[in-house]
C-alpha cells in the first residue's frame, strides 16, 4: 500500500460537517474538508487534527481512519480521518490556503463536493453522531 500523501479532517458537530473554501480551486474542487500534507514521521490522524486547527481554527481529537482512496479531482492519496470537535469557532485560519470554513448540513456537504462525497465518509457522516 502506498503511503498517505494527505490526510483530511472528517469533523461533525451538532449535525453539521466542517467544510474549508479553498483559496485556490483545484478544478471543480472548491470547498473540501480539512487536509493537507502528512509531514515525514507523522501519523495521518496528527496531520488531520493540526489541519483541522490550521485551516479552520478548531481543536479537535482524531478518532479513526475512515478510508483512504486517491482522490478524483487531486489524484493525491488522501486518508480520511473521523475527528471529534473539542471547542473553536470555525473560520479561515489560513488565509493563504483557504477563504472560509463553515459548519454545513448533510445536504449542503452534498451539494458542494463535485462527483459525490467518498463513500465510507459518507457512511460515517449519515451514520450516528460520536458521543
Amino acid at each position: 500500500m502506498l503511503e498517505p500523501l494527505i490526510a483530511a479532517a472528517v469533523v461533525q458537530h451538532e449535525g453539521q460537517v466542517l467544510l474549508v473554501r479553498r483559496a485556490v480551486p483545484a478544478g471543480d474542487l472548491v470547498w473540501q474538508f480539512p487536509a493537507g500534507k502528512i509531514d515525514p514521521g507523522e501519523a495521518p490522524e496528527r496531520a488531520a487534527a493540526r489541519e483541522a486547527l490550521e485551516e479552520a481554527g478548531v481543536v479537535v481529537e482524531p478518532v479513526a481512519t475512515i478510508g483512504e482512496r486517491v482522490h478524483p479531482v487531486t489524484g493525491l492519496r488522501v486518508t480520511y480521518v473521523m475527528c471529534r470537535w473539542l471547542w473553536g469557532e470555525a473560520r479561515p485560519a489560513s488565509l493563504r490556503e483557504v477563504s472560509a470554513a463553515e459548519w454545513v448540513s448533510l445536504d449542503e456537504l452534498a451539494l458542494r463536493i463535485p462527483g459525490g462525497v467518498y463513500g465510507p465518509v459518507w457512511e460515517y457522516l449519515a451514520g450516528p453522531a460520536l458521543p
